[in-house]
């Protein structure tokens, strides 16, 4: 029997959603980077003292949202709690127990009361540079850059001289991540002030009581919705651009007793390029497809995917084999929501949205800046969104990932490089009652005397993003150097003057009315 009300456990969650969303400002504000300070490519979570997610920050990334507390578990099995103190912060970026690559970075503060430990306040961030030679080339994931094993980056409220300079000494622009990572401490130290208020208010001993009640009423919620919903198998398939062969993902959609079991038996086997998705990104991405369907609007924590199950044989590309090459994984996890959408389509279809122009597009620059320090920049581009029952997909809106994009001012100001055309690609959405969100076009130029290396990887080139429910296909991609084609997978030299031109995909068409 819970000890809370309902109205009790509404103010509670605001507070607490509340302070977390705080503590993620406080970490972007202070970042150092801009994929943090203005693509919010991070997420600041809270876990109770069994490592549960009770709560994180509204705008953040999904995959790290459904990572966070996996992460959090392999550390405990390194450092197990009773080995844990005040002032401990933990780290790794372990792409098998994280978030699928090495450029994110998961950390986590245990937080204690009394000195009993009560709960862990935890983020993750994208730093742009990991050190190595991460590539699309790559043939095994020890050439994707430095691995950060399981370890205290801080004990006892002193920072480890060890493990700064084992990241000072192996990444290019080592001022940006340890910046980022200081700005989290600070994010850490205002989140556990807020907690440590809000208990001693409440009169409550720890958070875990209260978390049963919230995981409990998320779970009946999303129980409740799969229950309306017809059971059944549902299936769908859809195919990616891939390296020399295309490859194949397969869905299979089971709805039962109020559960879901979600399998991805029949798609390819892993491939040695870095293109794979581990499980736990895998995973991610499969719950967050199912909570945007079933039960959007009710907080999202660990009891809302209880009722969820997620398989796929191993060694296949959506569940690999270590040491299978990963960097780029979402080049095959973004296309899970899409695939769960087209195969829950006809008993959902005022819910799903037509594929989207992604997996997310992006490019790597690195170079030298006019005074010889070294850069490495990465920029954002989004596809056209997929049409959905009763709109038009709107024009290069991110989905599934929400990193935000950042402005050519800023950009243009940071690298010796210039946009000189971003403009909306007219009629590249895909046809129907509905239409697809149009794609972009943007360019870039290189305004410096050093020439700069280009890293691409892009998919829907081969395959445009499909319509759904009779909706036409999207705009397939296009990716340019000073006007000729090239492959949208791999390292280019630019030479000063050189223009790089991208045409996102554009967004699938829907229309209801053919079903």
């Amino acid at each position: 029997m819970s000890h809370f009300s309902a109205l009790q456990i509404g103010l509670l969650w605001q507070r607490l959603s509340g302070f977390i969303d705080e503590a993620a400002q406080v970490f972007v504000r202070a970042a150092f980077s801009s994929v943090v300070r203005d693509n919010w490519d991070m997420a600041v979570g809270l876990m109770d003292s069994q490592g549960r997610q009770v709560v994180q920050s509204t705008k953040s990334v999904p995959s790290f949202i459904g990572t966070m507390p996996r992460t959090l578990a392999v550390m405990l099995t390194r450092i197990p709690r009773d080995q844990l103190v005040e002032g401990d912060v933990l780290i790794s970026n372990d792409a098998y127990h994280g978030t699928g690559h090495l450029n994110d970075i998961t950390m986590v503060k245990p937080v204690f009361r009394a000195g009993r430990l009560i709960g862990f306040i935890g983020s993750t961030f994208h730093s742009v540079d990991i050190g190595g030679a991460p590539s699309v080339d790559a043939r095994d994931s020890w050439e994707e850059g430095l691995t950060i094993p399981v370890c205290r980056i801080v004990e006892r409220d002193v920072e480890s001289p060890v493990v700064l300079a084992f990241l000072t000494e192996n990444l290019r622009a080592p001022h940006e991540t340890l910046g980022d990572m200081r700005a989290q401490f600070s994010a850490y130290a205002q989140a556990e002030a807020r907690l440590l208020r809000l208990l001693e208010a409440e009169g409550l001993d720890g958070l875990d009581e209260l978390v049963d009640d919230i995981l409990a009423r998320s779970e009946a919620s999303m129980r409740r919705a799969i229950e309306a919903v017809p059971e059944g198998s549902y299936q769908d398939e859809i195919w990616l651009d891939g390296f020399d062969t295309p490859l194949k993902i397969c869905c299979t959609v089971k709805i039962a007793g109020g559960e879901i079991a979600v399998d991805y038996a029949g798609t390819s086997a892993q491939i040695a390029r870095p293109i794979n998705s581990v499980m736990g990104y895998t995973i991610a991405y499969t719950h967050y497809a199912l909570k945007c369907l079933f039960d959007p609007a009710t907080p999202n924590n660990d009891g809302t995917f209880r009722p969820i199950t997620v398989s796929a044989p191993e060694g296949c590309l959506v569940n690999p084999r270590r040491p299978a090459p990963v960097w780029a994984r979402h080049l095959s996890g973004h296309y899970l929501p899409p695939l769960i959408f087209g195969a829950l389509a006809r008993v959902l279809p005022d819910r799903v949205i037509a594929d989207c122009g992604s997996p997310l597009w992006n490019v790597y620059f690195q170079g030298l800046q006019p005074d010889g320090r070294r850069f490495v920049k990465m920029f954002f581009m989004n596809g056209g969104h997929g049409a959905r029952q009763g709109r038009d997909g709107p024009a290069c809106l991110s989905f599934p990932s929400n990193v935000a994009t950042v402005s050519i001012e800023r950009f243009e100001s940071s690298v010796p490089l210039r946009i000189t055309e971003k403009a909306i690609l007219a009629d590249s959405g895909g046809t129907g009652r509905y239409k697809g969100g149009p794609g972009q076009r943007i360019s870039f130029q290189v305004t410096g005397n050093d020439p700069v290396a280009m890293t691409i990887r892009h998919e829907r080139v081969k395959f445009p993003p499909r319509g759904l429910l009779g909706g036409g296909p999207g705009a397939p991609g296009r990716d340019l150097i000073n006007g000729e084609p090239v492959a949208a997978k791999g390292r280019y030299a630019l030479a000063p003057g050189d223009r790089v031109t991208f045409d996102t995909p554009g967004g699938g068409g829907f229309d209801s009315g053919k079903v």
